[in-house]
C-alpha cells in the first residue's frame, strides 16, 4: 500500500514511475521527498517509528506541516516544496495539488474534506469542516469557509463560485485509481 502510494506520487511530479525518475525527484524537489517521508511515516507497520525522526528532520527543512494520520489518497502534489500547513483531521483525496503557503486548519472540530482532482492556488486559507467536492479549483489568495460544489472554480476572499468550465485543468498526470 505504501509503495502504491510513493508511486502514484512520483507519477504526480514527472509523468513516470522508474528508479531514475524516482531519484532525480527525491534529490531534486523537496515537496516529493517531503511526501515521501511523510508517506513512509504513516504507514502501520512496525518500522514506521524507524523513519519518523527522518520525518520531522524534512518537515522542519521543508516548511511542510501535515500529520502522519492525516487521511491523504494517492497522488499528493506539494507544488514548489512550499510552506504549507494542513490540520491532522483533514481528509484529502485522490491527485491533489497543494500550493504553496496553503494553510487547511479549524478552531472547533473537523478540518476540510477535499475531494479527488482539486487544484488548490497558492496563499489560500481553507478554515473549519467545509466539503470540497471533486473537480475543483481555488484560486490564489482564497479564503475558503463555506462548501464548494463538484466541477467548480472558486476564488475571492470570501470564496465563490466563479463558473464551471474547464475545472481541473491545472491537474496534470493525475494518478489513475
Amino acid at each position: 500500500m505504501v509503495i502504491q502510494l510513493i508511486k502514484s506520487d512520483l507519477f504526480r511530479y514527472c509523468g513516470r514511475i522508474c528508479f531514475s525518475a524516482f531519484v532525480k525527484q527525491y534529490l531534486c524537489n523537496r515537496g516529493f521527498r517531503f511526501t515521501f517521508w511523510l508517506r513512509l511515516a504513516s504507514a502501520p507497520n512496525w518500522w514506521h517509528k524507524l523513519v519518523f525522526p527522518m520525518y520531522v528532520w524534512q518537515k522542519r527543512r521543508s516548511g511542510i506541516i501535515i500529520s502522519p494520520g492525516t487521511r491523504i489518497g494517492y497522488g499528493l502534489y506539494i507544488g514548489h516544496g512550499g510552506p504549507l500547513i494542513i490540520n491532522g483531521t483533514a481528509q484529502l483525496g485522490n491527485n491533489v495539488n497543494l500550493s504553496p503557503y496553503t494553510v487547511i486548519g479549524a478552531n472547533i472540530g473537523n478540518a476540510a474534506t477535499i475531494g479527488n482532482n482539486v487544484y488548490i492556488g497558492p496563499n489560500c486559507n481553507i478554515i473549519e469542516n467545509v466539503c470540497i467536492g471533486d473537480n475543483v479549483t481555488i484560486g490564489a489568495g482564497s479564503v475558503v469557509t463555506k462548501d464548494i460544489p463538484v466541477n467548480a472554480t472558486a476564488a475571492g476572499n470570501y470564496a465563490k463560485v466563479l463558473n464551471y468550465q474547464n475545472p481541473c485543468k491545472f491537474i496534470q498526470n493525475p494518478w489513475s485509481f
